[in-house]
């Protein structure tokens, strides 16, 4: 991990923006970069909130990793029985769930058992976090990739969301200290979108950072997953409950092969035949470095190519399976985390320590809007998996229904800014939470009864 650095390359002012012949093609009064899952929350959360807002994604589909990225389990999202991520991503799941699209255990089926693993284990619905055997199923969702397009698409042209596909973040537009909007690379050629407020949901904090923002630079798994085709899943988990020695054996190999997995290395997907397989697990790649994201994805093609045969020849119910496709995008967890006005760390998350500013929940830990917010620039707020946290905190807090609930606090946090002509930070985090009540979210201003209650913010006020 590196110390705390500032980026303060690639700056352009306003006034620079006729002489490099950049057009303006758009201002509004919020715009969100990135259109992932915490991107279109914001983007969408702040339209209901009445700002105008425009959304810039580089891709030319909503959903980030979670749609090109195949990452197709929406976990980390309950604290025991208690649902504790909810707002717009229990949006997605009703519309997924309604096309067909999403499949999740019913509350009676959420306990610890030999009868329920069987049933739910194979759809990744179970509390990874839990030392027991078997792990206890939890509300947590499958769900299909090009699905969630869809309703990215629905949830941002219902809310009134100005949207520009296939527009590659380069620059940020700056007044001193002061984010006045982007420019991106387009086929039109360089575009500038100017706005009150930014909302970076990067990923990697690419804006925050070449606007001058302080972070950490570290990193994790990548991991390009991929799905198989022609599976008999009803033969494969047969041969697994009745073989259960042999089956860990075999799958311990073909993990082997692909060069790393967590302990199921596939999973059933909403469309029969179909599975999901979230491997190969790879270390030592940088995903913010070009160079070395090429070399990742050559690395993960070779793992695939080379385990395919084997996983057809000796695994019962993949005889016949075929590779339905490989995700567009490289799953990256970590590069970039901000260093802002707060940084959770990892006792924070272990202790469940609340925060009066919560205004996002994960599965049973908390995060303060200061953790959305730079120190170093205005009128600029981050939501997604690079929050201000350490490297160590990140791991355990990077899921997409907690991103997802950050981007919709940040997308209200950033209206409320425009309405008020305040300042992103000066905004009353209490003002925030009331309103995500009202959108049907769970912004943690009520601490459960597990949670600690020794607010550092007391202290740093």
């Amino acid at each position: 991990m590196r110390h705390p650095v500032r980026a303060s390359r690639l700056r352009t002012s306003v006034d620079d923006l006729n002489a490099l012949d950049v057009p303006v093609v758009r201002r509004s009064g919020v715009v969100v970069v990135g259109g992932g899952p915490a991107g279109v929350s914001a983007a969408v959360a702040a339209a209901r909130t009445g700002a105008d807002v425009t959304l810039v994604e580089r891709y030319a589909a909503l959903g980030g990793l979670a749609s090109g990225g195949m990452v197709l389990v929406l976990d980390d999202m309950c604290n025991g029985t208690e649902i504790s991520v909810s707002g717009i991503v229990s949006e997605y799941v009703d519309r997924l769930e309604s096309m067909g699209l999403a499949v999740y255990p019913p509350e009676a089926d959420r306990v610890s058992s030999p009868e329920m693993w069987n049933r739910w284990s194979r759809w990744g619905t179970f509390d990874f976090h839990s030392h027991a055997d078997p792990k206890p199923i939890c509300y947590a969702v499958s769900f299909d990739p090009d699905g969630w397009k869809r309703v990215s698409n629905d949830l941002v042209r219902e809310a009134g969301v100005h949207l520009r596909l296939h527009s590659w973040f380069s620059r940020p537009v700056m007044d001193g200290n002061r984010l006045c909007g982007v420019v991106v690379e387009t086929k039109a050629g360089p575009q500038a979108i100017l706005g009150d407020v930014v909302i970076d949901t990067t990923g990697d904090i690419d804006v925050a950072s070449r606007a001058g923002a302080g972070y950490v630079h570290d990193s994790y798994l990548t991991t390009l997953v991929f799905r198989l085709g022609g599976v008999d899943t009803a033969a494969a988990e047969r041969f697994e409950q009745e073989n259960p020695r042999e089956a860990r054996a075999l799958n311990r190999k073909i993990k082997r092969l692909l060069g790393g997995a967590w302990g199921l290395w596939w999973l059933k997907t909403p469309i029969p035949g179909v599975v999901w397989c979230n491997t190969p697990h790879m270390t030592g790649f940088d995903g913010a470095d070009p160079e070395s994201l090429t070399e990742a994805e050559f690395e993960a093609r070779r793992r695939i190519a080379d385990a395919l045969p084997e996983i057809q020849r000796q695994l019962p119910g993949f005889e016949n399976s075929y590779l339905l496709d490989v995700a567009e995008q490289m799953g990256v967890r970590q590069t970039r985390l901000l260093a802002g006005e707060y940084v959770v760390t990892k006792d924070d998350i272990s202790s469940r320590r609340h925060f009066s500013d919560s205004v996002a929940r994960g599965r049973d830990y908390y995060t303060p809007y200061r953790a959305l917010l730079p120190r170093e620039v205005d009128q600029l707020l981050v939501a997604g998996r690079h929050y201000s946290a350490t490297p160590d905190a990140q791991r355990v807090s990077r899921e997409i229904p907690p991103c997802m609930a950050m981007g919709q606090a940040a997308g209200v946090a950033a209206a409320l800014a425009v309405d008020s002509g305040q300042a992103p930070r000066k905004v009353d985090p209490a003002a925030v939470q009331r309103l995500l009540r009202a959108q049907g979210a769970d912004p943690g201003d009520v601490p459960s009864a597990n949670a600690t209650l020794d607010d550092p913010s007391e202290a740093l006020a």
